[in-house]
């Protein structure tokens, strides 16, 4: 009797020992990605799946995605109640845009990302994997740094050097930076996605030429971090340097 207590103690961290022994063979990565996106321009990329248009008027997290592979250990599932701990901060900048209070959009970083990124000892759990996440997107604070060089969702319409530089100047490297690139009736590209890079030590690094693990081509083509499958004529494509470029408002989604 007692040993079969014992083995029902220990299974639960058998279960993640074999996890993580499993995803040793995984190369390790040099690079992470720490994506924003900009929730008014990801709910019009959704369209009418965007049942709840969003009140955040700051950028959110999209993911934290690692250069050595995609879904690198499917027999590691996530857990919401892992990051319980986390779930106010993770609502708050990290929302799942089409499914408010919703894991799905999570389950979907953690299963293609994370299940990768666990090869460094600094994010070997789901639990650390989430918090640098959030560590690192409260520590560069894009909005506000946006806003510093007076950068911010407007009518108007800006020039990307200005908004690059904004970045280049703040961070000392070079961030890729997405659009939604206009249609034949109109002169401007909508800002979608930033990403900054971080090196094996997270110190910050260009990514400018990174390719992107979420495709980049269209991007949002298939809307899989949402678990929505669904055409769009246009998606995130890397913004035209000679283009006008917009930043949409909140008040967009309600006209």
């Amino acid at each position: 009797m007692k040993s079969t207590r014992l083995c029902c103690l220990f299974l639960p961290f058998v279960i993640q020992y074999t996890s993580i022994v499993s995803s040793k063979s995984i190369s390790d990565w040099t690079k992470v990605v720490l994506t924003h996106h900009w929730p008014v321009t990801a709910c019009m990329l959704l369209g009418s799946s965007c049942k709840s248009p969003p009140k955040m008027n700051y950028w959110t997290l999209h993911g934290l995605w690692p250069n050595n592979g995609d879904s690198c250990n499917n027999s590691w599932p996530f857990n919401v109640t892992e990051i319980q701990s986390l779930l106010p901060d993770m609502h708050t900048f990290w929302p799942d845009v089409a499914h408010p209070n919703g894991t799905k959009f999570w389950k979907h970083e953690w299963v293609k990302h994370g299940t990768c990124a666990v090869v460094d000892e600094s994010v070997n759990s789901e639990f650390k994997y989430f918090s640098k996440a959030l560590e690192l997107y409260k520590k560069l604070d894009l909005t506000s740094v946006l806003m510093k060089y007076n950068i911010k969702p407007s009518p108007s319409y800006y020039r990307m050097s200005d908004i690059r530089n904004a970045i280049t100047s703040t961070f000392g490297v070079h961030a890729k930076i997405q659009c939604i690139p206009p249609s034949e009736e109109q002169s401007a590209q909508i800002l979608g996605q930033i990403e900054i890079c971080f090196n094996q030590e997270y110190g910050l690094t260009d990514c400018v030429h990174e390719k992107s693990t979420e495709g980049s081509s269209p991007y949002f083509n298939k809307l899989q971090f949402f678990g929505i499958y669904q055409k769009l004529n246009t998606g995130l494509m890397v913004c035209d340097e000679q283009l006008d470029t917009y930043y949409p408002p909140l008040n967009e989604l309600h006209k």
